[in-house]
């Protein structure tokens, strides 16, 4: 009992230090109509630029110099980031519905909130440059160019959709997009190797691999990390933090919740995920970064999901309701936005009602037309094409029995 006693009292003051409040830091904020211009510098002309003043806490930094906090935008850019934001949620809604009446099955991840990541990084890359990430993908394969008939068509398992109904909401594909990856950290490694293609033939285009803060932890993640840096690829290793990894909270799952450190030897950023400017800004210094043979980069995107982690989550089960709503009201991207725009004179409140009327009627049209289109065939050449590159194949795919073997030239 003493040398309990002794061993509780010794420790005792040691704890006391270990718990002893650091100093208070500025953190990147969630403020999504946080940056600034004067209305009088606004021009008259849509497509004349003009600089934008984001906010001081757009970035956080590891070992790196932050990026410029005047950004060069237009009018014209301005209005279609937000006609592109308004579209992809509109786009996840009607996802939502056509799920909720059982027309979509199976997995389905929306990305409702975090529509400034893939918008503002669409802003700031080229088509030449090439992006991949996890299961939460609709938004990206829009952006890269996917048509919402093909997307939903694909939700739908149709043969019009973007991957001729076979890959379903976890894995769609668009040029310069490489899904859509249902396990979960994989797609890291393979934006590792589409960075080293990009070196290996001398290009100046960089690749950027999302992943969320529920995958972090992945042992993959850090020895793509490594081999990145070993090599110094033109890669931006993207984390999407949006605070929750399926149920669980990233305090409760990470020892450390700073993703934008995790590289430890490659520099990184904390950039608002919620203000689509302050994305483009920081994308865009990073592919010059990369593109300029500096190596690797590792970001962090403070974003929020106001939905479940999938469809067949109620969200609501491990964070309150109204920490959902207060981020609704007060950080929501596309309000954000809308704010600014009339704030700045960009556009008149007119405008953008015509704006919003435009996006959702484009939107509902094409998801109506996804509705009519036929699914796939029930035949073996359907089955099996596409295993391998059209063109390719071997002489046949090996059946259960000989009887079930299927022979491509015999299919044509």
């Amino acid at each position: 009992m003493l040398s309990r006693a002794l061993r509780t009292s010794a420790a005792a003051p040691l704890r006391r230090v270990y718990a002893a409040p650091v100093a208070a830091r500025r953190s990147v904020t969630t403020d999504a109509a946080s940056s600034h211009v004067d209305r009088d510098a606004v021009p008259a002309e849509d497509d004349k630029p003009f600089d934008v003043r984001l906010s001081d806490e757009s970035f956080e930094t590891y070992e790196l110099d932050p990026p410029s906090y005047d950004l060069t935008t237009s009018k014209k850019e301005l209005k279609q980031m937000y006609y592109d934001m308004i579209a992809t949620r509109r786009m996840e809604m009607a996802a939502d519905r056509l799920y909720k009446e059982k027309k979509i099955r199976g997995f389905c991840h929306l990305s409702t909130g975090q529509e400034a990541v893939a918008t503002g990084m669409e802003h700031a890359v080229t088509k030449a440059d090439k992006i991949i990430t996890a299961y939460r993908c609709h938004g990206y394969a829009y952006m890269r160019g996917g048509t919402v008939k093909s997307i939903i068509g694909e939700l739908l398992g149709r043969r019009e959709g973007i991957a001729y109904g076979k890959g379903g909401s976890m894995h769609m594909f668009a040029p310069g997009f490489y899904g859509g990856n249902g396990i979960v950290g994989a797609q890291v490694p393979v934006g590792a190797g589409l960075g080293f293609a990009e070196k290996y033939l001398g290009t100046k285009n960089i690749s950027i691999a999302l992943y969320g803060d529920g995958a972090s932890n992945q042992g993959q993640v850090f020895e793509a990390f490594n081999m990145a840096k070993l090599w110094n690829l033109p890669v931006i290793f993207g984390c999407e933090n949006n605070k929750y990894g399926m149920g669980t909270s990233a305090a409760r799952s990470s020892a450390l919740t700073d993703y934008y450190k995790r590289g430890q030897y490659i520099p990184g950023l904390k950039i608002n995920g919620m203000d689509v400017l302050a994305v483009k800004a920081a994308v865009q210094y990073g592919k010059e970064w990369c593109a300029a043979g500096n190596g690797p980069l590792v970001y962090e995107f403070v974003t929020y999901r106001y939905g479940g982690h999938s469809m067949s989550d109620p969200g609501t089960t491990y964070r309150t309701r109204e920490e959902i709503q207060r981020m609704r009201s007060t950080n929501d991207p596309i309000a954000g936005l809308k704010q600014r725009l009339l704030d700045w004179g960009v556009t008149s409140e007119d405008e953008l009602k015509s704006i919003d009327k435009k996006a959702r009627a484009d939107v509902d049209a094409e998801v109506a037309e996804a509705e009519k289109m036929a699914p796939p065939e029930a035949t073996p050449k359907i089955l099996y094409e596409d295993i391998y590159v059209r063109g390719s194949e071997p002489q046949f795919m090996r059946g259960r029995v000989p009887e079930e073997n299927f022979y491509y030239a015999e299919s044509n």
